[in-house]
């Protein structure tokens, strides 16, 4: 089965453009899954049944794992076992006999107006990182950007004239990330006198350049992110994906319709969007507890 494991994992390198990091995760887990199927002497896919495959979870549960990891795993078999099928391995899918624990949807972190507007006054815009560190938060606030997404831009990806970036999204899918005013001038001047400066002497079509001239990671986005919170005093720890959340919410404040939201955000299926309208709600209500002259009352008939 350790073959069968390795020929998923390629086609989903080479076909589903997964990222090593995805890889080496289904890699890692689905493996962990084999080894409990040798350790049951089950040596191969069509002896997997529902029996296994709950007293493999029940094992996961009584190790610690959270519902989340639980549920995790049991995606990624899922996917194992179509590519299988597929493959014509099996008739059928084994691994869509069980179902993950309900994990309780959280909702998710986002910044304040005065948040961002903080986060935004920590880079040093007279240094070359400084410029680009101040780029990458408007860029990342204004069009709600996916750190990858953020990442793989490349200067020609760039439409000064139309205020907007060409980004590459999940599945290789193409859509257009708009930009505001704040975020086009800090761009403007990152590509002007930021990026120019820390051109190494290899060329490159990246946008975002590192201390030493290659392309910037998610990682050391990341890491910037995290550092500039701190610095910022802000409360929650800041990622990218705070951000892209800020992005959400504060456009459906703001009053913007949520298949607009659905679009900008390159989002598939609009529930996926729908979290942010239970956010934007939660914030309507302590708006108008706070500013209606008779919702505190606690006498009223």
């Amino acid at each position: 089965m350790r073959r069968l494991l390795e020929r998923f994992l390629a086609y989903m390198e080479a076909v589903q453009n997964a990222s090593p990091y995805t890889v080496k995760n289904y890699g890692n887990d689905i493996g962990q899954f084999l080894d409990y199927c040798q350790a049951q002497e089950v040596n191969s896919p069509e002896r997997i049944d529902r029996s296994l495959l709950r007293s493999y979870l029940a094992e996961l549960d009584a190790a610690g794992y959270v519902k989340a990891s639980i549920a995790r795993r049991v995606a990624e078999l899922r996917s194992f076992g179509d590519f299988l099928v597929r493959e014509q391995v099996l008739e059928r899918n084994p691994f869509r006999l069980v179902s993950g624990p309900r994990i309780p949807k959280r909702l998710p972190q986002y910044l304040t107006v005065a948040e961002v507007e903080a986060l935004l006054a920590v880079p040093d815009t007279s240094t070359p990182l400084g410029l680009r560190d101040r780029a990458i938060v408007e860029v990342l606030y204004g069009a709600g950007l996916r750190v990858s997404e953020l990442a793989r831009l490349d200067v020609a990806d760039v439409d000064v004239s139309q205020s907007q970036v060409r980004v590459m999204g999940k599945g290789n899918k193409e859509r257009i990330g708009l930009l505001g005013r704040q975020a086009m001038r800090a761009l403007q001047a990152y590509l002007e006198a930021g990026r120019p400066a820390l051109l190494g002497q290899r060329p490159t079509n990246a946008l975002w350049l590192n201390h030493r001239g290659g392309r910037l990671t998610v990682r050391g986005v990341a890491l910037m992110l995290n550092k500039a919170g701190k610095r910022a005093a802000i409360s929650i720890p800041v990622s990218p994906h705070v951000l892209r959340h800020t992005f959400a919410t504060h456009l459906l404040d703001g009053g913007a319709d949520l298949r607009v939201v659905q679009e900008l955000l390159g989002h598939a299926n609009l529930a996926t969007t729908q979290i942010y309208t239970h956010v934007s709600q939660s914030q309507a209500r302590e708006v108008y507890l706070r500013a209606h002259p008779r919702a505190g009352k606690a006498d009223l008939p």
